[in-house]
């Protein structure tokens, strides 16, 4: 039985974890924590607050989930996993490498565990597109494009999304999925990062905020992988839109796309006549979750999602905003 304590409900993805963990048979939610309440999103959450200091929590827990605003994550985590206890974050995990690294250092022999919620590689089409690539029924992967555009949902997002160093960017923010399901999908490294751009679009009351951002990156086998992970997509309807994390593979024998909610995956190679439709594989409902448990007792979890990887795709993350800030 794991005993889990949350800290900061300032994205509302936190909810979805606390739900999960209320309902696992092997994990009990031990406290909560919010460093400023009339500001979180607990209001009509029926999620009482149990400790009034973070390192009250940490003391009547194994784990804590963080949910906190982008830019306090960091020093959350390596305060965590000081006290010897493991971590299971939302995304993004920090918003600089030198924290990163910290987390590195703390992580590393036999330390405590982290996990991230990065659950695209819980979803049937992307479970499914994986297996393909793995196959080989596309040949050798030379090209991957991405697209994630999100609605920016202005004044409905949480508020310090705007505030000025709080938020951290947005490369980290959405790409650091594609850092992630990338080595995963396709069993090639992330060699380098190409180039980066960033910029201000929608949010023009917030000139420090910028709404848009693209990237190129280089596989380990000299393939490239370039997305667009943007804050354009229409407020209203911007989730069911097709490229709301729509995936495009290229490889030598032949092509596949998808996206979470397309209904099939497209496959066709040089000797189709028209393409083809592949069933999903099953998906894999709070996954995340899954592999981070599996971890912490010392066994491996079923779609690999581990401390390393989330590390490193999060390293990736953080120099593609490192490269953008290059560019302004």
């Amino acid at each position: 039985m794991l005993h889990l304590s949350f800290a900061g409900f300032r994205h509302s993805h936190i909810f979805a974890l606390h739900e999960a963990a209320s309902r696992h048979g092997d994990v009990r939610i031990s406290g909560t924590w919010e460093n400023d309440p009339p500001n979180s999103l607990l209001e009509g959450k029926n999620i009482p607050l149990t400790h009034a200091s973070f390192e009250e929590l940490l003391g009547d827990c194994d784990a804590v989930a963080i949910g906190d605003c982008y830019a306090r994550r960091g020093a959350l985590v390596i305060q965590a996993l000081k006290a010897g206890r493991h971590v299971i974050s939302d995304k993004p995990l920090c918003t600089s490498l030198a924290e990163l690294e910290e987390i590195r250092k703390l992580t590393r022999a036999g330390g405590p565990r982290v996990g991230m919620m990065l659950d695209l590689r819980d979803s049937g089409n992307l479970i499914g597109l994986r297996d393909a690539v793995r196959s080989g029924l596309v040949g050798e992967v030379q090209t991957v494009s991405i697209s994630a555009q999100h609605p920016l949902l202005l004044g409905t997002r949480p508020s310090w999304y705007f505030e000025e160093g709080m938020h951290g960017g947005t490369l980290n923010d959405i790409a650091i999925h594609a850092t992630d399901f990338l080595p995963w999908m396709t069993g090639l490294g992330l060699r380098s990062v190409t180039a980066a751009r960033s910029w201000n679009a929608k949010a023009v009351e917030t000139p420090h905020f910028h709404d848009c951002a693209q990237f190129m990156i280089e596989l380990s086998n000299g393939g490239s992988v370039i997305g667009d992970v943007s804050y354009l997509a229409p407020g209203t309807c911007g989730y069911s839109i097709p490229n709301y994390w729509r995936i495009i593979v290229h490889g030598t024998k032949g092509f596949l796309e998808t996206s979470p909610g397309a209904p099939a995956i497209t496959f066709a190679d040089d000797s189709s006549k028209e393409p083809a439709h592949l069933d999903r594989a099953p998906g894999r409902p709070n996954g995340y979750l899954e592999d981070f448990l599996a971890e912490v007792s010392g066994k491996p979890g079923a779609n690999g999602l581990t401390t390393d990887s989330c590390i490193e795709a999060s390293r990736v993350a953080l120099q593609l905003e490192e490269a953008a800030a290059g560019k302004r």
